[in-house]
C-alpha cells in the first residue's frame, strides 16, 4: 500500500483548516481508505472533534521529542478505518524543546519512517497549527504535497503568498518532494459578490492549483465538532457533508 502524506495548512487562523482536516480525512475513511489523521495543533480541536480526550501520555508531543514511537500513541476513533495521534495544549511548549535538538526540522518526519514502511495507511493527513513555526515546518518536510484552505474572504488572499514562498523555501532546503496539492474555498457564499470577487482573483494567479469542490457556510460544520462528531454522523444530509464527500472524490484522484 502506497501512503500518501498531506499537510493542511494556513498561518491564518479561521478559514476551515481544522474542519476540512477532520472531515476530509472522515470522508476518506468511508470510502474504505484507511487514514491516520495527525494532530499538530496545540489546540487539538481535531482531536476533540473527534470525541477523543487530550491526554500528554497518547499524544504526538513525545513522539517528536523520540521519547515514544509514533504507533505507540495512535488511537482508534469511532470511524472505521480512520486512526488519530493526538495532540494537547503542552505541544506549544514542543517547538522550544525542538529546536534545541539535532535535526529539528526533520522529528516529524523520522517518526513517520516505520509507519510508512508498514504500508498501514493509504492517507496520512496532518492539521497544522495556524502559524509557520517549527510544527508546521515539520509537517511541510514531512508531507508530498500541501492542501491550503482558503476563505472566502479578502483578508485571506495576503496570506497565500506568504505560504507559497514558503513552499519554495522548504523544497530548496528540506523537502524537495512538497509540492501544492491544491487550494481550497472555504465559507463560500455565492449569493455574495466577495465570495465570488475572491475566487475569481485566485484563479487568475493558480488556474491549475484550485479544487473545484468548494466547502460552503454551513451551520452544520460549526456546529459537529462541539459535539465530537464528523459531520458525516452528526448531519449526513447537510451541504457541508455532501462537499466533503465531493472534495474526498477529488482528492483521490489527485492523490
Amino acid at each position: 500500500m502506497k501512503t500518501h502524506v498531506t499537510a493542511i495548512t494556513n498561518q491564518k487562523g479561521g478559514v476551515g483548516k481544522t474542519t476540512t482536516s477532520v472531515n476530509l480525512s472522515a470522508a476518506l475513511a468511508s470510502k474504505g481508505k484507511k487514514t491516520l489523521l495527525i494532530d499538530l495543533d496545540p489546540q487539538a480541536n481535531a482531536t476533540s472533534g473527534l470525541g477523543l480526550n487530550k491526554l500528554s501520555e497518547e499524544s504526538i508531543y513525545p513522539v517528536l521529542l523520540g521519547e515514544q514511537a509514533l504507533v505507540d500513541v495512535i488511537q482508534e476513533t469511532s470511524i472505521p478505518k480512520l486512526h488519530v495521534a493526538s495532540s494537547e495544549l503542552d505541544l506549544a511548549g514542543a517547538e522550544i524543546e525542538i529546536a534545541r535538538m539535532d535535526n529539528y526540522l526533520y522529528r516529524l518526519r523520522e517518526a513517520l519512517v516505520p509507519v510508512i514502511e508498514a504500508e498501514t495507511y493509504h492517507y496520512i493527513i496532518f492539521d497544522c497549527p495556524p502559524s509557520l513555526g517549527l510544527l508546521t515546518l515539520n509537517a511541510l518536510t514531512a508531507a508530498r504535497s500541501l492542501l491550503v484552505p482558503l476563505q472566502c474572504e479578502y483578508y485571506a488572499l495576503e496570506g497565500l503568498s506568504v505560504i507559497m514562498d514558503m513552499v519554495i523555501k522548504i523544497q530548496e532546503s528540506t523537502n524537495d518532494r512538497l509540492r501544492l496539492d491544491g487550494i481550497l474555498f472555504t465559507m463560500f457564499d455565492n449569493r455574495t459578490n466577495l465570495s465570488r470577487d475572491v475566487v475569481d482573483e485566485v484563479r487568475n494567479h493558480f488556474q491549475d492549483g484550485l479544487y473545484k469542490t468548494m466547502i460552503p457556510r454551513n451551520v452544520r460544520l460549526s456546529e459537529a465538532p462541539s459535539h465530537g462528531e464528523s459531520i458525516f454522523s452528526y448531519a449526513p444530509s447537510s451541504s457541508g457533508a455532501k462537499a466533503y464527500l465531493d472534495l474526498a472524490k477529488e482528492f483521490m484522484k489527485r492523490n
